[in-house]
């Protein structure tokens, strides 16, 4: 376990983020985050050079970084400049006297090379599943489009258009003048078409593209649109989705409002509500000219994609398709060894989950693949409250999965997976239980309610975590369920489990309105366990 930082120093902000790097999975584990808003582009239209304030600011921005790096006992730091200083007359000055006054070494790297890095990090977040995608972070000072699918990129372009840029050249009037707002938006379309056109030679006609966000211009603007929808601001977007429609409705309400109000706005700061504005019109033309109508978000962007391209580097990661087509399972897993899980074990259950939940489908559920795979993600992790304390452990294993940062799920996945390792103990889920009134609806408090149920049993069928049975088969009448089971050793009754199924089958034959019997044969007919 190696632990390293990676330090995004941008036209608006400075980003850190450090990270413990496990390369027997290969993943990476945040443990911390530093941004410290600084405007280093400001002031630098009319000389083209960074102002001396501006400098000043990201130098003690950098020193906080270290210190942060160096408590959390980091072996390596790599820092990338993007479009502030790449253009700056003086952006090799700045370089130097960074290095000179705290001995770190600042790489900038071209715009396409800043799309690359985008690209492996929205990866190592999102499941691709070989089909195409459209990224696009909104920077300060450029804005950057890639295409791919989970291998190489097949475009990626980075234009500058930003949104302090625009805001410093366009905006002067506060609200906005009609005038100003319609030459910004004529100004952001020109300079965008080409790169959208670019990028869209690159699909074929049939494919649609599904867009991701990422970075804080992004962010902030769904950010805008959730707390309005939910009436609260959630503690994660990661995967939240914004219409056209949506934006450009919150776009007409950030025309006529000026700084203060938007200050007001549910979820604005003070930095973000001067150049929300412009970072909106440029996602608004962007997405018109792709023809999408829709936008999610993807929490990770250049400052992982950093610690990805590093991992790469070093040898971490032999095969990148390795690394970038598994994002659910290899998240899971990481989470598991991290928390100590005994996998032997945990697997050996979540075979038995499956295996119920596919010979139980279409008759006594409807459930599919995405459920599928939450019940084997929960069925994984179900034990991983022991971390903290045997007793109590499995209202800890909510604790820990809820806050645990999986990857490739949306917050409503999270939510759903946790309460499943909730209930794979003691009693069925109640409407008083905070942890379940977080379900936001009926359809994801059946699943919980359901696919627990199959949990408990799952978890009954390895009581003694020996392994004792080796396969199941279910039969299903009107009323009955019978379930088949084959012991692993021929003289071994597998008491305490046919004793553990009987005390579990409460939950199941009160969801499902089914009668369960458990038999012991010498032989269970097919099918056996399905692979997960």
């Amino acid at each position: 376990m190696q632990t390293i930082a990676a330090i995004d120093v941008g036209t608006n902000s400075i980003h850190m983020v450090v990270v413990k790097v496990n390369p027997e999975i290969p993943a990476f584990n945040i443990i911390d985050t530093e941004k410290s808003t600084v405007r280093l582009g400001e002031g630098s239209k009319d000389t083209g050079k960074l102002h001396p304030d501006a400098i000043a600011r990201a130098i003690a921005a950098l020193r906080r970084c270290q210190e942060v790096a160096a408590a959390c006992k980091v072996e390596q730091i790599q820092a990338v400049a993007t479009s502030a200083v790449r253009e700056a007359l003086n952006g090799r000055t700045f370089i130097r006297a960074v290095e000179s006054e705290l001995g770190l070494k600042i790489n900038v790297i071209s715009g396409p090379e800043e799309a690359r890095r985008i690209y492996l990090g929205v990866l190592s977040g999102i499941e691709f599943n070989n089909k195409p995608h459209v990224m696009i972070d909104i920077g300060g000072g450029s804005t950057e489009l890639i295409l791919g699918n989970g291998q190489d990129p097949r475009s990626l372009s980075s234009t500058k258009v930003g949104a302090v840029r625009l805001t410093e050249e366009y905006i002067t009037t506060d609200p906005v003048s009609t005038s100003e707002f319609e030459r910004l938006q004529a100004y952001v379309r020109g300079m965008l078409e080409w790169p959208v056109e670019e990028l869209r030679s690159h699909l074929s006609p049939d494919e649609v593209p599904t867009l991701i966000g990422t970075s804080g211009t992004i962010e902030s603007i769904l950010k805008l649109h959730a707390c309005e929808v939910m009436g609260a601001c959630p503690t994660s977007l990661h995967g939240h989705v914004l219409t056209l429609d949506d934006l450009n409705e919150l776009i007409h309400k950030l025309r006529k409002l000026n700084y203060d109000e938007r200050c007001k706005m549910p979820g604005m700061t003070e930095r973000r509500a001067e150049i929300i504005l412009a970072g909106a019109v440029i996602l608004s033309e962007t997405m018109t000219l792709l023809h999408l109508d829709s936008i999610t978000t993807c929490e990770r962007a250049l400052r992982e994609g950093i610690v990805v391209d590093w991992m790469m580097k070093q040898g971490l990661i032999e095969d990148r398709l390795r690394y970038q087509g598994s994002v659910r399972e290899r998240s899971v897993m990481n989470l598991a060894h991290q928390y100590h899980v005994e996998l032997s074990t945990a697997e050996r259950i979540a075979d038995f989950a499956v295996a119920l939940f596919d010979q139980t489908q279409g008759s006594l559920h409807h459930w599919g693949i995405d459920e599928r795979h939450s019940l084997w993600a929960a069925a994984i992790l179900h034990n991983c409250g022991h971390y903290i304390s045997h007793s109590a452990h499995h209202k800890h294993s909510y604790y820990l999965i809820r806050h645990g940062g999986l990857l490739g799920y949306t917050d409503a996945e999270v939510e759903i997976i946790a309460n499943l390792a909730r209930y794979h103990r003691k009693g069925a889920p109640k409407k008083k239980h905070e942890n379940y009134q977080n379900l936001v609806n009926k359809a994801q408090r059946q699943i919980v309610d359901q696919l627990s149920a199959i949990l408990k049993l799952a978890v009954a069928l390895d009581r003694r975590q020996i392994g004792a049975i080796e396969s199941l088969h279910c039969e299903i009448d009107s009323d009955t369920i019978t379930l088949h089971l084959q012991a692993s050793q021929t003289d071994d009754d597998c008491a305490l489990e046919l004793w553990s199924l009987e005390m579990k089958k409460a939950c199941f034959e009160a969801e499902f309105d089914m009668t369960l019997v458990a038999q012991l044969a010498e032989s269970a007919p097919s099918p056996d366990l399905q692979p997960a």
